[in-house]
């Protein structure tokens, strides 16, 4: 059996040199708990500023095996962009994985400490200083990656690539996530639609709160000016190196995005 550091190695000198991997690197970890062995051994590898986190849902197929309703995977500061204002690029590893996601993203207005313990989501409001529109860029050096399950993804970030950050949206608290609506452009084609209301398990505050939890487990506090990427509102949308991926947020506006090939 492959160990957590050999597993994170190779996933992150695949990452820094932009080199796609032809298989997984080794044994697929059997559980979550294994597979985040590897995501910390990477994050003591991995040199870049954490700056927030991504949440994403576990479909009831695999639950089975991993038994969570949602996976978390850190977010550096290299992959931020900020579009409220203009088109933004951002890449993946030719090769590899990459796909992008309308989401909403909380910024986190004050220090979360590392509780392992189940919160409300009345009491997660309060720590939300501010929902914006947004968009995961999901990457990986393993073009299959997605396809071998939650404990997969885990291990290398979270398929994560990147936080693209568009327009705050106004008094969040008190509309529906149902009414936060979302559609998903590729090269002008519309590929999905959908609102805040299929985030996984009850909305972005929902995803919040698991990761508040699950980060306590792991010793880890969730500090002010953190942001988070709640989960897929219109689907996952695989791109390639070329394609424009614009995300439209009915009432609120566009996150627009240029997908470039990482460069090691």
């Amino acid at each position: 059996m492959s160990s957590s550091r050999d597993l994170a190695i190779a996933f992150t000198e695949a990452r820094r040199a932009a080199r796609a991997l032809p298989d997984y690197p080794g044994t697929l970890p059997p559980d979550l708990p294994t597979a985040y062995a590897v995501q910390e051994e990477a994050l003591g590898l991995w040199t870049d500023a954490l700056v927030g986190w991504k949440v994403a849902g576990i479909a009831e197929t695999w639950r089975p095996r991993y038994d969570a309703p949602r996976l978390a995977g850190p977010v550096f500061a290299r992959n931020f962009r900020d579009a409220r204002e203009r088109r933004v690029e951002t890449p993946v590893i030719r090769g590899g994985f990459g796909a992008v996601e309308a989401e909403f993203v909380l910024r986190i207005g004050r220090d979360i400490p590392a509780e392992a313990r189940p919160r409300t989501l009345d009491e997660m409001r309060p720590f939300v200083a501010a929902v914006h529109a947004g968009m995961e860029i999901a990457g990986s050096p393993l073009a299959t990656l997605n396809d071998l399950g939650p404990g997969a993804v885990a291990s290398d970030f979270g398929n994560n690539a990147g936080l693209v950050l568009g327009p705050e949206i106004p008094a969040w608290d008190s509309r529906a996530p149902s009414d936060w609506t979302v559609r998903m452009r590729v090269d002008g084609e519309v590929v999905g639609e959908g609102s805040a209301a299929r985030v996984a398990g009850g909305g972005p505050i929902a995803s919040l709160a698991f990761l508040a939890e699950h980060l306590g487990r792991r010793g880890r506090d969730l500090p002010a000016g953190s942001w988070v990427l709640t989960g897929m509102t219109t689907g996952v949308h695989v791109v390639k190196p070329g394609d424009r991926a614009e995300a439209e947020f009915d009432g609120v506006g566009a996150v627009d995005v240029l997908i470039t090939a990482a460069v090691g």
